[in-house]
């Protein structure tokens, strides 16, 4: 008495186990193809559009907009050397607005910022201004002091149109 087969063609229990697998997979894959069409409608930007969800638009109008400019004066500042001879900078700086309506706010806070700046580069020794690394670190300085400035304002950038180092 030997069996070939665990379940026989007359074996009770063979077909709700088939119907149990059959719904198993139907439980499993109903989910993943809804996720799936939910993901490729998301991606498709129907179901966003759907929701009234455009951030699409939004973002598009505001890079459209050009930043502002503001120039600042020339400024030149004692630089501290521990030499006897003395170090100088002069820098000419354009700062920049990502909202040009902000630029009159800066205009405004503009003694601020330059007793700001002043006040940093006069700590500056002439080789920490050497190099562009020198350059960027200075760059990354001021940006934060001139933030903190005209704040709520946000400036995106400081750009040098002169440096001289001497």
């Amino acid at each position: 008495m030997s069996s070939s087969s665990p379940t026989k063609a007359g074996d009770p229990d063979a077909a709700p186990a088939k119907k149990r697998a059959k719904a198993r997979l139907i439980l499993i894959a109903a989910p993943v193809v809804l996720l799936l069409a939910g993901a490729g409608l998301w991606f498709s930007g129907v179901l966003p559009h759907l929701l009234g969800i455009d951030k699409h638009v939004e973002h598009a109008e505001e890079s459209v907009r050009p930043p502002g400019y503001v120039d600042m004066p020339e400024m030149i500042a004692n630089l501290n050397s521990t030499s006897h001879k003395p170090g100088y900078v002069k820098l000419t700086v354009r700062i920049e607005v990502p909202k040009p309506e902000d630029a009159e706010r800066v205009k405004a806070a503009m003694p601020r910022l330059q007793d700001l700046m002043q006040t940093y580069l006069r700590e500056m020794r002439p080789e920490e201004l050497r190099g562009s690394a020198g350059t960027y670190r200075l760059r990354e300085e001021l940006l934060v002091r001139a933030n903190a400035a005209v704040a709520p304002v946000k400036i995106s950038d400081i750009l040098f149109t002169q440096m001289l180092v001497q």
